[in-house]
């Protein structure tokens, strides 16, 4: 069951890793508004809040760009690597893991200090809701290019 679900979501992160590096400015319009609302953050959460997200997407997004690259490495490489390499991989990929989720924690205890609990919870439906429009309106643009 729990490898069923990881190939579509980390489809879905890669996807719009790659669709938001490329429009990045146009992808942080619309993820601010989005956010924002789905939040209902007063002026001055949002003037604490963003500088503080903003932050961490940026250590997010290194940390992600890591994780791609070694599982990039594995699975380029996955049926020629030795026991040595591919526990070298693992550690790696773990450390990156892990090091992930210590910032995604870093930033539910950020918030916590100025947002009820109920809204850094909100915050992460909000994330998942607006990568799955990112994604949608990604496919939909390629589909409607095909079709040209």
């Amino acid at each position: 069951m729990m490898k069923k679900l990881i190939l579509p979501i980390l489809i879905l992160f890669i996807s719009a890793s790659v669709f938001a590096q490329g429009h990045g400015d146009k992808f942080k319009e619309l993820k601010i508004p989005f956010i924002s609302e789905r939040l209902n953050l007063s002026p001055d959460e949002a003037e604490k809040f963003w500088p503080i997200y903003n932050k961490h997407e940026e250590i997010s997004s290194k940390l992600r760009n890591e994780i791609h690259g070694i599982q990039y490495k594995i699975k380029k490489n996955a049926n020629d690597l030795s026991n040595e390499k591919a526990k070298e991989l693992l550690d790696n990929l773990s450390t990156f893991e892990r090091k992930q989720l210590d910032a995604d924690d870093k930033l539910n205890q950020d918030l916590l200090k100025f947002l009820t609990p109920k809204k850094v919870l909100l915050l992460k439906g909000a994330e998942k809701e607006f990568k799955k429009r990112l994604f949608d309106s990604y496919l939909e643009k390629k589909m409607n290019s095909e079709k040209r």
